[in-house]
């Protein structure tokens, strides 16, 4: 009797093997959408950075482009919003353009951000330049540390 050995034969294939070649096309598909998402997900507007000491916050947006008029700036509670509208190229859209490569974005923004502590909302100050916003947030008194003396009995 003649032994034939399960892979040698052209008959009894590996019945898994199928199964993995799929698997194997549908990682590539998955890797290859995901790379897709990423060149097209539109980036966060404008982007921040918040610092801190012991009487304010700060926080600094990147805004290139924009007037100080273009900005609407609103403290509510605890949050800070900066909204507004964002026109790259005006004359483009009135012309019938086609473009190469669009990455600048236009269109309306909001950004909403909670700050860490409460805030004084009547002394909160803004000002633009060079296409960056700084806006200062002075802290409520009770948010502001304070110094307490210890006293020895």
């Amino acid at each position: 009797m003649a032994v034939i050995r399960f892979g040698n034969s052209p008959f009894f294939r590996n019945p898994w093997a199928e199964f993995d070649r799929v698997r194997r096309e549908f990682d590539s598909l998955i890797r290859g959408l995901d790379q897709y998402r990423e060149r097209t997900t539109a980036t966060v507007f404008p982007s921040l950075n918040i610092s801190e000491d012991a009487g304010n916050i700060y926080v600094q947006a990147e805004v290139p482009g924009l007037d100080a008029g273009d900005l609407n700036i609103a403290v509510e509670g605890d949050t800070l919003t900066i909204s507004g509208e964002r026109r790259v190229c005006p004359e483009a859209e009135e012309e019938k353009i086609s473009y190469h490569r669009r990455e600048l974005e236009s269109g309306s923004f909001n950004r909403a951000v909670t700050m860490p502590c409460r805030i004084e909302v009547e002394k909160v100050q803004a000002k633009a330049a060079n296409g960056l916003l700084l806006i200062t947030l002075p802290k409520a008194a009770e948010a502001k540390p304070r110094q307490i003396e210890v006293v020895g009995g």
